[in-house]
């Protein structure tokens, strides 16, 4: 075949209605995958999930046991007195069973974070001082810290000790 040969070849389909109908059947699954999945909860979609990856059982959550509070952070800051905290910690995260759980809060109206506007950023950046702070003191295990954000509630950050079961 040479350069003069590909004159007398004519398309056989413009270009722009294969385009089309890929266009029109990637429309089609999407509202197929909708329509599948608008009966099917959550714990079975996560079953689904988890068995596709092997694993057999989710973790259960620690039973919470205990709680207490950090408040006094100034509008869009994550700076306060942890001191009440760090003691609290230590009695409560005493058993190696448990875990601790940092929850991180901040009002959405007018508590953002200065550098980008966002609640859920000061909430985070409330909650890994906290546990920051109490790493640095001795007071918890990281590898027994959770972090947890709830923007939109209160300028404070909630510690919660709760049971996890035997020991690792």
């Amino acid at each position: 075949m040479n350069a003069d040969m590909w004159d007398e070849i004519a398309p056989a389909r413009s270009v722009w209605v294969i385009t089309l109908a890929d266009l029109a059947l990637l429309l089609v699954g999407f509202f197929v995958l909708l329509q599948a999945n608008r009966e099917l909860d959550r714990e079975s979609l996560l079953a689904g999930l988890r068995a596709g990856f092997g694993v057999e059982d989710a973790a259960p959550a620690p039973m919470a046991v205990a709680a207490a509070r950090v408040e006094g952070f100034a509008e869009g800051s994550a700076i306060a007195d942890m001191s009440g905290a760090i003691v609290w910690a230590r009695g409560a995260a005493r058993d190696p069973r448990t875990r601790i759980t940092v929850t991180g809060s901040a009002e959405r109206a007018r508590d953002v974070d200065p550098a980008t506007g966002s609640a859920a950023i000061l909430a985070a950046d409330r909650a890994r001082a906290v546990a920051a702070a109490l790493v640095r003191s001795g007071a918890a295990d990281p590898a027994r810290i959770s972090i947890v954000t709830d923007p939109g509630k209160r300028r404070a950050v909630t510690l919660s000790v709760g049971f996890a079961g035997g020991a690792n």
